[in-house]
């Protein structure tokens, strides 16, 4: 049986669930939301999805680069953004980079909060076994835009039992 004191995390959690709902239902019409994007260079472009109901905005190198195997580089996009309320920005690799050229976002996601302003910047690593070389327009990776739910923290004694417990790093088999 569930004591009333260990609802009140689930409580508040429904709670904003349920107000960003309303937000996007108003009227039965989602509310639109608007990504505000500075260019910060003239080699920058601006986000953009490849298809409709794509999930994440393609995002451009305003450099050239050369990325050795089994290095990193910090790619600059030439752009800073201004997300919407309560959201933030998920950097995401691309597939085809990753399967084709063994290259991905080596912080993945890498997570831009709501209030920074900026340069964005994709931290690229090579899996592979060449070098991979990065040229000024080329696609390197994904902006996913997200909610974000904040959460109050309470210090406390004991979490309740659950049927996995301290069970990780492959407990459940492989």
């Amino acid at each position: 049986m569930l004591q009333s004191h260990s609802l009140e995390p689930l409580v508040t959690i429904i709670r904003q669930q349920q107000e960003i709902i309303e937000r996007l239902t108003r009227k039965g019409k989602v509310e639109e939301y608007v990504l505000k994007v500075k260019l910060l260079s003239e080699k920058a472009q601006l986000p953009q999805y490849a298809h409709k109901g794509d999930a994440g905005l393609d995002l451009f190198a305003t450099e050239d680069a050369v990325i050795q195997a089994g290095e990193s580089a910090l790619i600059p996009t030439g752009i800073s953004i201004q997300l919407p309320p309560e959201t933030e920005a998920q950097i995401r690799p691309r597939s085809g980079l990753a399967f084709k050229h063994q290259v991905t976002v080596l912080n993945s996601p890498g997570t831009i909060d709501q209030g920074y302003r900026g340069e964005i910047g994709v931290i690229l690593i090579n899996h592979g076994k060449s070098p991979f070389k990065v040229w000024v327009g080329m696609k390197i990776a994904q902006m996913v835009i997200k909610p974000v739910l904040s959460v109050k923290v309470k210090n406390v004694e004991e979490l309740d039992e659950t049927d996995r417990g301290v069970g990780g790093f492959g407990s459940t088999g492989i």
